[in-house]
């Protein structure tokens, strides 16, 4: 009997379900590189060019372990997998269940002509059953709370007694310093492309060029295979770990790593497991005697978060994606396609890193990105799609809570217990991106008003009555009631030029 092992893009990972209970001898594998999927999503040429390396090289490495691997490059997997089938007289199929709700439903629709045996995904932490247990008894499903339990259930910085290290769980207010004059942090951990990602450099150049895809293939410089994931978890540990916490939020032109980890790609692909990071960073962090608001900040990115809103993709179910509660319908404007000329020096810095990369840190995805796509009232719908396609570890499963629910509310507080809104000042205190910048920070009306403030005391008034009720809310919608007529009437002027300036240019 052959049993044949789907493995997909964001599997690869030697333990991974599948191919931990099987058994080499009579198992065949498969890994399938189409290229239709930019017929559906016009993805960062850089990520396909990570994606598609990572799985060229983790088959290979799968031969040296002994599995017989078919690696198939095709226009679409649909075919490509029932000759697979037939040709090699697969009689069983197995693959470990997508991440991603879609890709299983896409699955589902070939009717194969052979069992499939879903086998449950191993990637993260907390299994879809044990989330849901955890979910079950609340009524409001809160981070913070989750994390909590995280750390108990694995026993992540805790002492003797079970209590937290420093005798709190939380350090987040100390990690949250604006960045000094002159900021910088240790250079990033890249690579040159071997030989197989130079070939699929090559093919994605060309497919760039029919499609037009965004970004640049070139120059790529991240992590393809595990031991490159692993050097660049070394790296950080060993350069970045300890100065992470403290400007973790902070936004520095020119500097767009800073003291960031840069794991999340090799974690959504599988070349890293989570638990094995975290254990590594509490173990060398402990022992480098890192100190507890850095190390716990960046467990906390991990342990809690990124399993939070894995958990809550699949808890919230296939409805989440249609959830529009301000019922935002503006099309996002041109500069969101070009990856620049939107005039903002801030928005138009993280473009530009977002062109050459695919890559912004957190807050820049959310204060920046988010925050305008919130303020502005863009297609919820259209900007999860566009952050999905532009993030080289951007997965359906990361950016609909990302996005929908952390980033523009959507979900009307399924998440988030308030909008994540700023004005200019936010973003001047927090970035250098203000200076230079052709509009001011400063001004809240006419021509050369920061369109942050314009649009968010806009926001505020034009959904004045629901922000009321929301305690969080309290002190910025009192400070809204003191405007006086005319300067409100002045603002929301403004902000409707700028609305109007951008769906003039809009996808």
């Amino acid at each position: 009997m052959t049993i044949g092992i789907w493995v997909l893009g964001d599997q690869l990972n030697l333990q991974q379900a599948a191919l931990a209970g099987a058994d080499p001898s009579i198992a065949r594998v498969l890994l399938l590189e189409s290229s239709s999927v930019v017929e559906r999503r016009a993805y960062h040429a850089q990520k396909l060019v990570l994606v598609w390396s990572a799985m060229r090289h983790f088959a290979a490495d799968l031969r040296a372990q002994g599995w017989t691997v078919d690696y198939l490059e095709t226009e679409r997997f649909s075919s490509a997998l029932g000759e697979w089938v037939e040709h090699h007289g697969i009689q069983e199929l197995h693959v470990m269940e997508p991440v991603d709700r879609g890709f299983r439903a896409a699955i589902e629709r070939l009717s194969l002509p052979l069992p499939v045996h879903w086998i449950a995904n191993n990637a993260f932490l907390w299994s879809r059953e044990a989330f849901a247990a955890w979910a079950t008894p609340y009524k409001q499903l809160r981070m913070e709370l989750f994390y909590r339990e995280g750390r108990k259930r694995f026993g992540v910085l805790l002492d003797e007694d079970g209590e937290p290290l420093g005798g709190q769980w939380n350090y987040d207010q100390e990690n949250r310093k604006p960045p000094t004059k002159g900021l910088s942090g240790p250079e990033p951990l890249w690579f040159e492309p071997d030989a197989t990602t130079a070939a699929v450099i090559e093919k994605v150049s060309a497919l760039q060029e029919r499609q037009g895809l965004p970004g640049s293939p070139e120059p790529f410089r991240w992590a393809v295979t595990r031991e490159q994931a692993l050097a660049v978890l070394d790296h950080f540990i060993a350069t970045r770990l300890p100065g992470f916490g403290p400007f973790q939020d902070a936004m520095v032109s020119g500097e767009p790593t800073l003291w960031h980890a840069l794991l999340s790609p090799y974690l959504n692909l599988g070349l890293l497991h989570p638990l094995e990071v975290i254990q590594r960073l509490e173990t060398e962090g402990l022992a480098q005697q890192v100190p507890l608001a850095g190390l716990e900040g960046v467990i906390r990115q991990i342990l809690g978060w990124r399993e939070y809103t894995h958990g809550l993709y699949h808890w919230f179910g296939e409805d989440y994606a249609s959830v529009n509660h301000f019922e935002a319908n503006a099309p996002l404007p041109s500069w969101f396609e070009a990856l620049g000329g939107s005039g903002l020096r801030c928005l138009d810095t993280v473009f530009g890193e977002i062109k050459a990369t695919g890559y912004a840190h957190h807050i820049q995805r959310l204060m920046l990105l988010a925050n305008y796509g919130l303020l502005a009232g863009l297609d919820p719908q259209a900007l999860t799609a566009w952050f999905h396609r532009m993030f080289i570890d951007g997965y359906d499963w990361v950016m609909l809570t990302n996005v929908l629910g952390m980033g523009v509310f959507a979900d009307g507080g399924r998440l988030a217990s308030k909008p994540y809104a700023a004005s200019g000042n936010y973003i001047k205190r927090m970035s250098n991106y203000c200076k230079g910048c052709s509009y001011d920070v400063k001004q809240r009306t006419g021509p050369k008003a920061c369109p942050f403030n314009s649009l968010y005391w806009d926001f505020l008034a034009r959904h004045e009555p629901e922000l009321k009720r929301n305690h969080r809310m309290g002190l910025v919608m009192k400070q809204l009631s003191k405007l006086p007529e005319e300067e409100l009437a002045a603002i929301r002027s403004t902000a409707a030029n700028h609305r109007a300036l951008a769906a003039a240019g809009s996808n």
